[in-house]
């Protein structure tokens, strides 16, 4: 089989497109013995006429399984070296109650950065005790909220944000736990919007700017250093950017101990995982070793007690538990002609979603993968670029996969690792309802997010006196210049 001349040079032309990669799907998710993807116990067939589609799909225990590992693993090696931790999972990957819920349970703290998802946490009983609050432009009002509900620490992202979090545990009685943002100037490998170390962003203060700024924290009776909070970037293969990061901040760490107490260090987070079958990220046992390692060796080069460490999983977590299920509804060949006057064929395969419910594709170029979800078929495989229904060409979901070349109207389409920052970022462009996720578990699914009907679209538009849809009977008269 001759390869497509449009295939990007990563991917491997499979002689089955029916196989799943293990490292791409949650740990639930198999190819049944019917051809069709299961996800614990359950059929995309069975999800998909009860559901609909589009459909977020997760798999409830291999996010708590995963939940579970980060907080055992990253405790276990900083113990090793005689640090205390603090980890946190990253609620902007993607945040609802049950997920709120599952993942407390497994010990985690949850990390906020707005008063919406402020307000999801606490609607699942999250302790605020157990939140911390991000953001680089808190409003004044979601300061005020979270100081008066005792939120455990807030993170300062400017100087402008110390007097306002002074004035109001100020204002409130209390003595608010706050950690302090820098950029370390580390530039993790990863796609320049994600990368979030750098002097040239709007995230944090510089390390030469942290000593006035920490001075000015400590200048408040009203507020309590923790520490120096770290980001540098997301979806980051290999630790040697952390390491690096890690010597950076304990330097700065040892000065600041000379004016005070510096309890913690928060590392963040941003650990890749793979949205192809080529992906190779570090595993939380890799990750947390090495972390470790590194921060063992520059205490002691610095001279300086290992401080408590804090770290901020999120997509980790969450991101390869999920797939989302679509329906195809065309599919086009486009000729393409190349540089060298070859024509190729590209096979466009439109379905029912698309950047309204994963624009990280428009957003970074991300590459993800795609199955036919219910069915197998041993017909040759083809390159395919899986697209939305939206009124933009870059409206595209698989940028390239292999799907078998008996594709069709009506299948079901499973593109894996979806659960980070797909629903999180979801839109209603086009006016498109966002899709529902359901939680599926030991042969049962259930919605924990309902999707979004047209009457929910129409129920914010302030023009129309009620959210009730037309009945089919109004919807067919004619209207003639605005007059039905």
């Amino acid at each position: 089989m001759s390869r497509n001349p449009l295939a990007p040079s990563w991917l491997v032309q499979p002689q089955s497109a029916n196989a799943l990669a293990p490292r791409v799907w949650s740990h639930n998710a198999v190819r049944a013995a019917s051809g069709e993807i299961e996800v614990a116990g359950v059929s995309s067939t069975a999800l998909a006429l009860q559901f609909g589609t589009p459909l977020f799909v997760i798999d409830e225990a291999d996010v708590r399984a995963r939940a579970v590992e980060a907080v055992a693993v990253f405790t276990r090696e900083f113990a090793r070296i005689g640090a205390a931790t603090h980890i946190y999972y990253a609620g902007k990957a993607f945040l609802s109650t049950e997920v709120a819920r599952w993942v407390t349970e497994a010990g985690l703290n949850i990390d906020v950065c707005s008063g919406g998802e402020l307000a999801v946490a606490l609607a699942a009983g999250v302790p605020a005790e157990k939140l911390g609050f991000h953001g680089n432009n808190k409003s004044h009002a979601e300061i005020e909220r979270a100081v008066a509900l005792g939120v455990g620490v807030i993170v300062i992202d400017s100087l402008i944000e110390i007097e306002r979090v002074a004035d109001a545990a100020a204002h409130h009685g209390r003595t608010q736990a706050v950690r302090l943002r820098v950029n370390t100037g580390v530039h993790a490998h990863t796609h320049e919007y994600l990368a979030t170390a750098r002097e040239d962003q709007k995230f944090g203060i510089t390390l030469a700017d942290a000593p006035a700024a920490v001075a000015g924290i400590r200048s408040h009776a009203s507020l309590c250093f923790l520490g120096l909070h770290s980001h540098i970037g997301s979806q980051i293969f290999g630790t040697d950017g952390f390491g690096e990061a890690v010597s950076r901040l304990l330097e700065l760490h040892a000065q600041l101990l000379a004016t005070g107490p510096v309890p913690e260090l928060n590392l963040g987070g941003g650990f890749g995982i793979a949205y192809t079958d080529v992906d190779e990220p570090v595993g939380f046992s890799e990750i947390a070793a090495a972390l470790a390692d590194y921060v063992l060796a520059a205490a002691t080069r610095l001279g300086i007690r290992v401080p408590a460490i804090a770290l901020e999983p999120g997509r980790a977590i969450v991101g390869p538990s999920t797939f989302t299920l679509y329906e195809v509804g065309t599919i086009k060949n486009v000729e393409v002609t190349g540089a060298n006057g070859d024509t190729s064929v590209r096979r466009y395969v439109s379905v029912d979603g698309g950047m309204s419910d994963n624009v990280r594709t428009a957003l970074y170029a991300a590459d993800y993968s795609v199955r036919i979800a219910n069915r197998a078929s041993d017909v040759a495989a083809e390159l395919v670029r899986v697209v939305g229904k939206h009124c933009e060409s870059g409206d595209i979901v698989v940028l390239a996969d292999y799907l078998p070349g008996d594709v069709t109207p009506g299948d079901l389409l499973a593109v894996p690792a979806t659960g980070a920052y797909c629903w999180s970022l979801a839109s209603n462009y086009n006016y498109l309802g966002r899709p529902a996720v359901v939680a599926v578990r030991d042969g049962a699914a259930r919605v924990i997010v309902r999707r979004e009907t047209e009457a929910d679209l129409l129920s914010r538009d302030a023009g129309i006196s009620s959210p009730s849809l037309p009945t089919p009977e109004q919807a067919a008269q004619p209207v003639m210049n605005g007059i039905a």
